[in-house]
């Protein structure tokens, strides 16, 4: 009897024993948009004791919202994971001078267009997506003039076909991206949804079309009335980055307007108001900011395209001077960029010295614009210019003049006599006139010159009795 209580005793005591043994849990649930960190998965195989804790994160592309990112192994089952995951917001996409951004949203896997204003070529990707990194790409640029911008190959929208509904605004019978439409319900039927539409870079209305239902549906199952669409575009302005990536507003919201980099505020009011599915008037008139003068530039001037924001002055030396420094400047947001250029006296070469000669004064280098060289010979006759100047593409007039001491014999012309010429020796340059004997005739020119070879050009005359 005492054994078979002792077998009895031990047994209930192993059951309980057993029973107060905690289970394990098997490998944690999948949550949506999420993923188990690797650290808590490769040494378990699936198994997991009682207490041990697993942590999550956010999947890529997405980001967590609010909740504790760790679960816990009680009794055998997993305690329930309390964060959820959102798609990454990308923000804004940056800012595109003299255009904007068209946001089809700013989630992960949204695009956002880049539209250039009027008279401006987009340059560079017309689109960015937002990935887990951010806005893919490079921010373009709009570039004055060139090609109208095509908007992917002449993007244009469907005809907005609302039932039970009118136009307010009509463009025509084709809608192209940035195209609006204002719908109104007919008689008997109420708007649910935004009243002004949009053709967006992607063929398709934004918001999406509304629905005209029947006046008792409305009061049976009541929907927002009244709800505004896409904040109107306004030339050189951007709307403020909490609203850029919004589709539907709610009455009595209010989207705030700046002036776009460049552009300043000249009249009107920043804001307009959702009011009744309209949004009010835009009143903001921006204009381009003045950079005004671009400086004084001693011995030049500059030239201008103009002096707002764009604009550029280019720097421009007087005759005899060239420029020093950047000749371009751009009139950015905050002014001029650069500084203003200097012009300098262009400089010529130092002269070779010439042989038997010198430089008339004391003149040293360096010799810049219109400087003159006046020269004379020691010795000899000067051959050449006098007198050089520095011209204004910093050479030289003429080459530098020689001195040669140059001399012609003694001119004998049998029966003629000499009016000119008596100095000696006869040098270079030097002229002799000659007169014939009376009753004499002469044969050749009656004037000869001392020529560089030291011989009489033309040829000495002759004098003959006349028959």
């Amino acid at each position: 009897m005492n054994l078979i209580y002792n077998v009895v005793f031990f047994l209930s005591l192993a059951l309980h024993a057993s029973a107060q043994v905690p289970s394990n849990c098997d490998a944690p649930s999948s949550y949506p948009h999420t993923q188990i960190e690797d650290m808590y998965m490769k040494p378990k195989k699936g198994i997991f004791s009682n207490g041990e804790k697993v942590r999550y994160r956010c999947a890529e592309g997405y980001t967590p919202n609010s909740g504790s990112r760790i679960i816990k192994c009680q009794n055998g089952k997993w305690t329930q994971l309390t964060m959820t995951c959102e798609k990454k917001n990308c923000g804004s996409a940056g800012e595109l001078f003299n255009g904007y951004f068209h946001y089809m949203g700013s989630l992960l896997g949204d695009k956002t267009y880049a539209v250039c204003n009027e008279g401006f070529t987009l340059k560079g990707m017309e689109y960015r997506i937002c990935k887990d990194s951010g806005w893919s790409g490079e921010i373009p640029t709009c570039e004055e003039g060139g090609e109208p911008q095509v908007v992917p190959v002449e993007v244009t929208c469907p005809a907005p076909s609302v039932a039970n509904s009118v136009k307010l605004s009509e463009t025509g019978s084709v809608y192209r991206v940035r195209d609006s439409v204002t719908l109104a319900c007919s008689e008997g039927f109420l708007l649910t949804g935004a009243q002004q539409l949009t053709c967006g870079p992607d063929g398709q209305w934004q918001p999406e079309l509304p629905l005209c239902l029947p006046s008792n549906d409305i009061i049976e199952s009541p929907k927002p009335n009244g709800r505004c669409g896409v904040p109107p575009y306004l030339s050189n302005t951007h709307l403020s980055d909490c609203c850029r990536a919004q589709a539907d507003f709610s009455p009595g919201h209010q989207v705030r307007y700046s002036c776009a980099l460049g552009y300043r505020r000249v009249r009107g009011a920043h804001y307009s108001t959702c009011v009744s599915g309209r949004w009010t008037p835009v009143t903001l008139r921006c204009e381009r900011k003045s950079c005004g003068s671009a400086g004084e530039m001693s011995f030049g001037h500059f030239v201008y395209t103009g002096v707002e924001f764009g604009d550029t002055a280019t720097g421009v030396c007087d005759e005899g001077y060239q420029l020093v420094g950047q000749d371009v400047r751009n009139c950015m947001n905050d002014g001029w960029d650069g500084r203003v250029p200097v012009c300098e006296a262009v400089q010529c070469a130092k002269l070779p010295e010439v042989v038997n000669g010198e430089i008339n004064g004391r003149l040293e280098p360096p010799y810049v614009y219109s400087t003159v060289i006046g020269y004379r010979c020691r010795v000899g006759k000067l051959i050449g210019t006098s007198e050089l100047y520095c011209t204004k593409d910093g050479t030289w007039s003429a080459p530098p003049p020689e001195c040669k001491d140059i001399t012609c014999p003694y001119p004998r012309v049998q029966y003629a006599r000499r009016t000119g010429g008596i100095r000696m020796p006869l040098e270079f340059g030097d002229s002799v006139t000659f007169v014939c004997s009376r009753g004499m005739v002469m044969n050749g020119p009656g004037t000869v010159t001392c020529s560089l070879d030291g011989t009489w050009t033309p040829a000495l005359p002759t004098c003959q009795y006349q028959q």
